[in-house]
């Protein structure tokens, strides 16, 4: 710990009298961190994480931020060795569950960040995103970016760590080839949150949603609706106001289960069979 601690206390000019630690994701180790003065941050470290790996995310979380259309909490400092990210403290609404117009706030602000202009799929820097080191490099189609970038890459990993049947692996190859025989609707590329669960959403005292543990990149806006509704969290009023926001093409609700594939892959890599069942029915529907 000393070595990180040392390294923040340098960045921020400010010595951390304490620190406690706070739960929360499945990666790193986690802190809620008293400097000198009193204010209070958010710090987290690990042990080994990839290569660039907090700064890559703080240069995501630095992305989203200067859109100044959805709130996120600002970088106070990083570094990948010692590896910590801090970030100013963000205090949570006793409850954390959203109302109504808590959720249409939501659905409007991702709307309005999804249309922010960008260029191609992908990273302009090229680094790897989350704990699997997935590539970024970027593509000028989405068909390319989903199966070179995700489908792919998720399908040697599974392969080689045993998570996936060597018929599911085949299923996924054989769908990253026909990706572009499936009249997906082209969409510019949008900046992304990239890792859309709703443990990434923050709800402050004052009903502000607030975007964390991002794995951002450029690529189809649908993926990170997909994501949203993976494992819930999300009301209906929020994709309601994002489709009064910036609407949405006909039949999205439909390419869900596509888009959903690739973190369901993650999730069977990193956790285990739960998840074969969901990605053998969303190949099923596109196979």
């Amino acid at each position: 710990m000393n070595d990180w601690k040392s390294a923040a206390e340098s960045a921020l000019d400010k010595k951390i009298e304490r620190l406690a630690e706070v739960g929360g994701g499945d990666f790193a180790q986690s802190y809620s961190a008293q400097l000198a003065g009193g204010e209070r941050l958010f710090i987290k470290t690990h042990c080994n994480p990839p290569a660039g790996f907090f700064s890559t995310e703080a240069a995501g979380l630095m992305w989203l931020r200067d859109t100044a259309v959805v709130a996120v909490p600002e970088v106070r400092g990083f570094s990948d060795e010692p590896p910590f990210l801090a970030l100013e403290w963000i205090a949570v609404a006793g409850s954390g569950v959203a109302s109504g117009r808590h959720e249409s706030e939501f659905g409007r602000s991702l709307a309005r960040l999804h249309r922010v202009a960008q260029t191609e799929f992908g990273r302009a820097d090229q680094r790897t995103t989350g704990s699997l080191a997935l590539s970024n490099e970027p593509c000028s189609k989405w068909v390319e970016f989903f199966a070179t970038r995700r489908l792919l890459p998720l399908a040697k990993i599974a392969h080689d760590r045993n998570a996936l049947s060597s018929k599911d692996i085949s299923a996924v190859e054989k769908l990253a080839q026909r990706l572009d025989t499936l009249d997906i609707p082209e969409e510019p590329p949008s900046l992304l949150h990239g890792d859309l669960w709703a443990g990434n959403r923050l709800l402050d005292a004052s009903g502000v949603s607030w975007l964390i543990d991002p794995a951002a990149h450029n690529s189809h806006r649908e993926f990170d609706l997909a994501m949203m509704q993976l494992f819930g969290g999300f009301g209906p009023e929020c994709f309601t106001a994002y489709h009064d926001e910036y609407p949405l093409q006909p039949d999205w609700q439909k390419r869900i289960s596509l888009h959903q594939l690739a973190p369901l892959i993650v999730h069977a890599i990193k956790f285990g069979s739960a998840y074969v069942a969901p990605i053998r029915k969303a190949l099923k529907v596109w196979l």
